[in-house]
């Protein structure tokens, strides 16, 4: 489980409503994730885990509530303003380069922290050589980190779906979050695929201190690397606390853990 101890709250989601044409997406929800924990997001499918993911990163713009992240608040924050402020995400669905080496995918992470304009990045001249150099390195400990070595000039689309997942996860790690959403890291991953995941996910939260939301519709997996989970049915919250109390709780039981997916 988690080493590092667990910090103050920096992000807490308050009175979280979103509608899309009249249809309820999320109804009310509020909840917090503190500094350095694993919070997890679970509930059956259509249950409003992704659009909660799409209101922190500033995809979607709830019609109520608000988010007060590191101590200021928003009513909406656009994608790149989340990023810029240390926030990071995967995708359910790859978005990664298919035609692009691993090592310039997750190159493409480091964007946000180039200071070279692009004119001087494609001429690589003076400090924006220098700056190359640096982010190389910067994405080479990654794919150290991702054990990914010998796959660095692969084209990405040849790679088997698990070490693409492990890509993505490179790509965000390059962008320094402070914050990672994670959505479905392990959907469509074999066994030992998704033992390979949890251990990177506990290890970059304990070796890089960074705090991680994730969606997992994969209850073992939920209950073995998180510190708190809260848990959504039809866009409201039912639970929210330890993996145990979560565990216990007969609205969750009868909403999710006994339904087989």
């Amino acid at each position: 489980m988690n080493q590092r101890p667990i910090g103050d709250v920096i992000l807490d989601l308050k009175g979280i409503s979103l509608s899309f044409g009249g249809v309820k997406a999320l109804t009310d929800i509020s909840f917090d994730v503190r500094e350095h924990e694993i919070r997890a997001i679970i509930g059956p499918n259509g249950a409003g885990k992704s659009s909660m993911l799409n209101v922190i990163n500033g995809v979607y713009t709830p019609q109520q509530g608000e988010i007060v992240f590191r101590g200021q608040h928003f009513n909406r924050m656009s994608s790149r303003q989340v990023a810029e402020m240390g926030v990071a995400r995967t995708f359910q669905s790859l978005a990664l380069f298919k035609g692009m080496s691993v090592l310039d995918n997750i190159m493409a992470g480091r964007n946000l922290r180039m200071k070279s304009g692009i004119l001087a990045q494609m001429l690589r001249v003076g400090p924006a050589m220098r700056e190359e150099v640096a982010h190389r390195e910067h994405v080479e400990r990654i794919i150290d980190f991702l054990q990914i070595q010998s796959h660095r000039k692969t084209p990405v689309g040849r790679l088997p779906y698990g070490l693409q997942k492990r890509v993505d996860l490179g790509r965000a790690l390059a962008m320094e979050p402070s914050l990672l959403l994670l959505d479905e890291p392990m959907a469509g991953m074999n066994l030992e695929e998704k033992q390979d995941m949890s251990r990177f996910i506990l290890d970059v939260n304990d070796e890089f201190g960074t705090t991680i939301v994730l969606i997992e519709h994969d209850m073992g997996v939920v209950m073995d690397i998180s510190d708190r989970v809260v848990v959504l049915d039809y866009g409201r919250k039912i639970g929210d606390g330890t993996p145990d109390e979560v565990r216990g709780n007969p609205d969750v039981i009868s909403a999710y853990l006994g339904v087989a997916h």
